[in-house]
């Protein structure tokens, strides 16, 4: 069995471990379930605000919830690494009412970043004043003509080496081919960093757009996978990615789960390129529901 990151929550309620029950819908309503949580946990702060840079796009900035009791281990590396079996994954599950990592499984591992880095490319457009609508229809029909146009607009590989500054990324760097934005390298825990900025400090525009996203994007393909199609009634928010084949297939799911924001979740997959878009979005979904309990 492979280790997992992180310690777990110290000195928080040494007596009876309850389940934490997030209720909500994204559009209908549905019984409450637990969320499934590893044993080890690690601290994650707040990447830092720079009020002179947010966009003047009103802010939308959301609060963590109140301290809840912890949550029973019911989820662990190995029982994740089957899900995926034949292909690789980084996964975290980000407790935003704890301020800490209920899941960090292979936590550093870098991946091709496909349209993760949209995200980024989303803020650099917005902290430069760029055309709010596309941007936002960039993030939620994943649109990579805009992208391609944002990249180049908005300063190309600086982009990514700027929020590595900025909200200090340890494991995301920009692509070798500066016109290949999509080969931008991330790690599970970075792409947690960059949503905890989306929710504390960036505008509203982005989480607008990644709550409204389409269940097919730009290109035709089906991104509901992962978090979506695994959420049960719970309300979310999401960036996709898929690519192929370089030499792997990815597919990744990344966004936040649950009544105010709580979790935020990421699971970053490659895949071998004989494995399916059809077979590896449901590995992924397979994942985040073990995740979501």
């Amino acid at each position: 069995m492979r280790e997992l990151s992180g310690i777990f929550l110290v000195g928080l309620c040494l007596g009876a471990i309850g389940a934490v029950v997030v209720t909500a819908s994204h559009g209908t309503s549905a019984t409450p379930r637990p969320v499934a949580v590893a044993e080890a946990v690690t601290t994650t702060p707040e990447p830092p605000a720079t009020p002179s840079e947010t966009p003047s796009a009103t802010p939308s900035a959301t609060p963590p919830p109140a301290p809840g009791p912890p949550v029973k281990a019911a989820v662990d590396a190995e029982d994740l690494d089957r899900l995926v079996a034949g292909g690789q994954l980084g996964a975290v599950v980000f407790d935003r009412q704890r301020g800490a990592a209920t899941v960090s499984v292979h936590a550093d591992r870098g991946y091709t970043s496909a349209s993760l880095v949209k995200l980024l490319i989303a803020l650099s457009a917005l902290e430069q004043h760029g055309p709010v609508a596309q941007v936002q229809q960039m993030l939620s029909r994943s649109d990579d003509a805009l992208a391609s146009r944002f990249w180049t607009d908005y300063g190309g590989p600086s982009i990514v080496t700027h929020w590595v500054t900025k909200l200090k990324l340890t494991g995301t760097r920009p692509p070798e081919d500066p016109g290949k934005w999509g080969d931008t390298r991330i790690t599970a825990k970075d792409v947690v960093r960059i949503y905890q900025y989306v929710l504390g400090h960036a505008p509203g525009a982005v989480l607008t757009a990644l709550r409204g996203a389409t269940e097919r994007g730009a290109d035709g393909f089906r991104q509901y996978f992962g978090i979506p199609d695994a959420a049960g009634g719970r309300p979310w928010a999401v960036k996709q990615g898929w690519s192929c084949c370089n030499p792997e297939r990815t597919l990744h799911t990344s966004g936040v789960v649950g009544e105010g924001d709580r979790y935020i979740v990421v699971v970053l997959t490659e895949f071998p390129s004989e494995v399916g878009y059809a077979t590896g979005s449901k590995r992924v979904t397979d994942v985040v529901a073990a995740l979501l309990g």
